[in-house]
């Protein structure tokens, strides 16, 4: 019985000394003179053994920046079939009735999805339900300074073109829509479109390419429609009753990893816009990030403040465990190989491409989050041992770029990394 008990506490010092070593070693590290004129949480957990292996300020709020992304990955990955829904139609005999449900790939410079233009190509007497989405525009906390910049395009509940237009130039200007062609001016402004209306401002040299978001509202999708398609279509407020009708487009997979990768905000603001298509037939983004937190996310220790899809908004707060548990739920729910290919590797893809580097093979999978003077990292980091740990590493409120922060946050990550 003695031998038994001697050799239960010795595994029990064994199991936890590595815990406060890397508490100790961290800790001291967190506590130096570049860590102290910011604020900074740092929370570590093994979900092998169910074990936190490092909690710094982990349970208070921080700005996540585009961390926010893995709460909507959770809710589009809760929500949402395997392909996702494109739009929802109906016949009488005044011919088909459409209204969108948020998708945000039809004609997406990079997704591409053709589903919504086929589909309609084929029809005639089409009218169009544009009164089905309840949010603004644009999200709560967003800068007014962002509304001419690609990164802030508007939401929506049918979006075509990534909501933005895209401006060439070569031995002419080419526009993408073409609707826009006479809508731009080729002259150098302060901005690259007038503030309430549709009117763009592009001097550009040759093999120039911008990208302007454009504003939406029904006139302005029923026009764009209208040319492309070369056919009438007419607004109306009502949807009639009866059997309503989804159309699927592209796989869901391809647009997460598209969102993780490069921090699509558009792609994350329209994802929990067709999350909420899955709760009610009027859009609200809100609706969909209600439901999650009190279904699926009901255990969250510290409720975050959560207000968009894709973080643009300093009005978001979350805490560093808040963001592990999520990551933990993901680790659950999609296989491993899958979820690290949704996440950028460091030193390989997405915003980690230059970053956090493996050596010889990388360890870390995680999504940033830079807003200026915050920059957030949560993922999953492999230990040389073979363990997966989760993290969150949020920093907030320092002076200057970030670039000094990833330098102080690496050796942090590789020591980890070598020692656990």
């Amino acid at each position: 019985m003695r031998i038994l008990l001697l050799a239960l506490i010795s595994a029990t010092f064994l199991a936890c000394a590595p815990h406060k070593k890397i508490t100790k070693t961290v800790g001291k590290e967190l506590e130096t003179d570049f860590f102290k004129n910011q604020f900074t949480g740092f929370f570590v957990y093994n979900p092998k053994t169910g074990d936190t292996v490092l909690n710094y300020n982990g349970e208070k709020y921080f700005t996540p920046a585009s961390n926010t992304k893995i709460f909507t990955l959770y809710t589009a990955h809760t929500l949402l079939p395997e392909n996702l829904p494109v739009l929802a139609y109906t016949t009488n005999d005044n011919g088909v009735y459409i209204k969108g449900l948020g998708n945000p790939a039809s004609l997406h410079s990079y997704l591409k999805d053709s589903t919504l233009v086929n589909f309609l190509k084929n029809q005639e007497n089409i009218h169009l339900v544009y009164n089905n989405f309840e949010d603004d525009p644009q999200g709560p906390g967003w800068s007014w300074g962002d509304f001419d910049t690609y990164y802030a395009p508007e939401r929506s509940p049918l979006p075509i073109y990534g909501n933005v237009l895209t401006i060439a130039k070569s031995d002419s200007i080419y526009t993408a829509p073409k609707y826009f062609k006479d809508s731009v001016a080729p002259i150098h402004y302060k901005h690259r479109r007038a503030l309430h209306k549709n009117q763009f401002y592009a001097s550009l040299s040759k093999n120039d390419t911008i990208e302007v978001p454009f504003l939406t509202n029904g006139n302005t999708v029923k026009g764009i429609l209208e040319n492309l398609l070369n056919k009438k279509i007419q607004l109306t407020d009502s949807f009639p009753s009866g059997e309503k009708q989804i159309i699927y487009g592209i796989k869901a997979d391809s647009v997460y990893k598209r969102m993780m990768h490069v921090s699509d905000n558009f792609i994350a603001e329209q994802l929990l816009v067709l999350s909420s298509s899955m709760l009610s037939d009027t859009l609200s983004s809100g609706k969909a990030r209600e439901y999650i937190l009190k279904n699926e996310l009901a255990g969250i220790t510290q409720n975050p403040r959560w207000v968009d899809g894709s973080g643009l908004s300093r009005y978001n707060l979350f805490t560093p465990q808040s963001m592990v548990f999520t990551l933990h739920k993901l680790y659950e729910e999609i296989p491993t190989e899958k979820l690290f290919d949704f996440f950028p590797t460091g030193g390989e893809t997405g915003t980690l491409k230059n970053y956090f580097k493996g050596n010889p093979k990388p360890y870390v999978h995680a999504k940033t989050g830079t807003l200026s003077n915050n920059y957030c990292l949560s993922g999953y980091l492999e230990t040389k041992s073979g363990e997966i740990l989760i993290f969150s590493f949020m920093n907030n409120h320092y002076r200057g770029g970030s670039t000094e922060v990833k330098k102080h946050m690496t050796p942090i990550l590789e020591w980890i990394r070598d020692n656990y």
